[in-house]
This record gives C-alpha cells, sequence and structure tokens, in this order.
C-alpha cells in the first residue's frame, strides 16, 4: 500500500527527471536564443543563412546550433553538403506540457497557494 508520502516522493522525483538539463541549458545562453529566435524567423535554414543575421562567427553559431540540436530544439537535415535547421516545434511541446504535467502534480505538496 502506497502512503501519502510514497506518492509525493515519486511524484516530486518525476519531477525533477523531467527537469532535462540539456534542455534548459540550450535555452539559458542568451546567444544560443539568438540563434534560435533566428531559427524561427528564417523557418528552415542553413548555418550561413542563419548566421548572417547574427554577430557571432559561422562556426559559433554552429556550435550553438549542435547544442541546440543535441536537446532536440531544433531538428536537421542534410541536403547534399548543406545541412538545414528548423524548430522542432512538437518536441519542444512535448517536453514543456510533461513538464507541466509534473509540476501539476506536485503542485499541491510542495508549493500550496
Amino acid at each position: 500500500m502506497k502512503t501519502a508520502a510514497t506518492s509525493r516522493t515519486q511524484a516530486i522525483e518525476a519531477a525533477v527527471a523531467s527537469l532535462d538539463s540539456a534542455f534548459f541549458k540550450a535555452l539559458c545562453e542568451p546567444s544560443r536564443i539568438a540563434v534560435l529566435k533566428r531559427v524561427m524567423l528564417l523557418g528552415r535554414a542553413d548555418v550561413s543563412e542563419i548566421s548572417a543575421g547574427l554577430p557571432q562567427e559561422r562556426s559559433v553559431v554552429s556550435r550553438h546550433l549542435q547544442i541546440l540540436l543535441e536537446a532536440d530544439i531544433v531538428r536537421a537535415a542534410k541536403s547534399g553538403r548543406q545541412v538545414f535547421y528548423e524548430v522542432n516545434g512538437s518536441a519542444i511541446i512535448t517536453r514543456l506540457e510533461s513538464i507541466l504535467d509534473h509540476i501539476k502534480k506536485i503542485a499541491p505538496h510542495c508549493c500550496p497557494s
């Protein structure tokens, strides 16, 4: 039989696990947010197009795109020698909905209003 404390602990552990550090690490750097905004504005674009509107060197933009890709915030598709990036909207929505669901479950236990 589950006790209230066990249920609470399991809910909190699930919420903590949903806070994927790669996802938040990717979003905590202002320069990376600028890269993400540029990808959002352009839609599907290669690193040359993305970096054209940013103050960083192309190699720096490429590193930021790699981190966003590893965090599943953008996706990449290779076409010949070019790699095109676009926002991975469905993955972002799924991740944020999961976090929100976990927070809703633990809110009554850890942060009553």
